[in-house]
């Protein structure tokens, strides 16, 4: 059997773990792998690379991935369902791993196709249905939770309040879970509509208390709003394949807003691609580990259309359908609980 392995979307800590699982599994079953670089791009252009046992070694603690990645859509390049399917007849099952956009071609080319592909999932935000955690997750957030760690000591130095923004377009898993851990006096997340007085009010109330320092946490995702305003939602104007626009400013903005309103110097760290890079947490090696060896598993036992998913403490098969039918979002409940320490 030829097992080919893609990666699509964003980079994120763990891929290589997964590629490492599933190769080890199919060379223990005597089968060939398959690398095909740069997402699903590589199968609309025919990029693959052979992957020998060497070629997986002293995966685990590296980041990135070593297939590459891109954002490409077969369904938005012309004619690029017909050489994805042209392709994939070189291959006699595909592992595709990545988030709601690189799971939802998988599952459409499954849906409409019959093609035989399985699914891992992967996202640094956390916001895939179907499974408790992606692989990623834990990493990003330990970088952010250091970050808040350090920016504590420099806001209360020097009397100020810092903004730090991480990413999280639609969810704000980082957000909430990151600035919970870190102590962040105020957390603004894409699925909660506070208005930039209300956040204001809130810094006064902690000054107020005799307290001259603030940490304000914010998604990228979340929508600037004021009381006699519309809500905007800081991009850069451009647009990926799958029609998502590139964030990015919202911290800045926040930042000025704050800081004329209030009078408090505030200053704003950007974190991001950095929560994307470097080696992957313990949690994420093993998380990887066991979704790589579930994804051959289900490649074995014919269960196409389908992804490795943790539920509790077991990797199971999901439908991929489920699974990208919509996004995972942060609940009131645990907004409420990481807001009790607001103010």
């Amino acid at each position: 059997m030829r097992i080919g392995i893609l990666t699509g979307g964003g980079d994120c800590p763990g891929l290589n773990a997964v590629i490492r699982a599933v190769a080890r599994r199919a060379f223990d079953r005597g089968d060939e792998v398959v690398g095909v670089l740069h997402g699903w791009r590589g199968l609309v252009e025919g990029q693959f690379r052979d992957l020998g046992p060497i070629d997986v070694t002293g995966l685990l603690p590296r980041g990135g991935t070593i297939l590459k990645t891109s954002r490409t859509n077969p369904y938005k390049v012309e004619g690029g369902v017909e050489r994805t399917l042209e392709n994939l007849r070189r291959l006699d099952a595909l592992v595709a791993i990545g988030g709601e956009d690189t799971l939802g071609v998988a599952a459409r080319l499954h849906a409409e196709h019959q093609v035989h592909v399985v699914g891992v999932p992967k996202t640094i935000d956390n916001d895939l249905s179907g499974t408790d955690y992606t692989f990623g997750f834990d990493t990003a957030l330990a970088i952010a939770t250091e970050a808040i760690d350090r920016l504590h000591s420099t806001a209360e130095s020097h009397d100020r309040v810092m903004v730090c923004e991480v990413m999280g377009r639609h969810a704000g898993w980082i957000a909430i879970m990151s600035g919970m851990a870190g102590g962040a006096d105020v957390i603004l997340t894409p699925e909660r509509p506070v208005t930039v007085e209300r956040c204001c009010e809130l810094i006064r109330k902690r000054h107020a208390k005799g307290k001259d320092f603030s940490i304000v946490v914010v998604s990228e995702g979340w929508e600037l709003r004021t009381e006699d305003g519309e809500a905007q939602l800081i991009d850069t104007g451009t647009t990926d394949q799958f029609g998502h626009v590139h964030l990015g400013g919202v911290g800045e903005a926040l930042g000025r807003e704050i800081e004329s309103r209030t009078g408090f110097e505030t200053r704003v760290t950007t974190l991001g691609h950095v929560q994307r890079g470097g080696s992957p947490t313990a949690h994420d090696r093993v998380l990887a580990t066991r979704y790589g060896l579930m994804a051959a598993d289900m490649v074995y036992a014919g269960s196409w259309g389908q992804m490795a998913a943790l539920r509790g403490d077991t990797i199971m098969a999901v439908p991929l359908a489920d699974a990208v039918a919509e996004l995972k979002t942060v609940p009131d409940e645990l907004y409420e609980q990481a807001s009790a320490f607001f103010g």
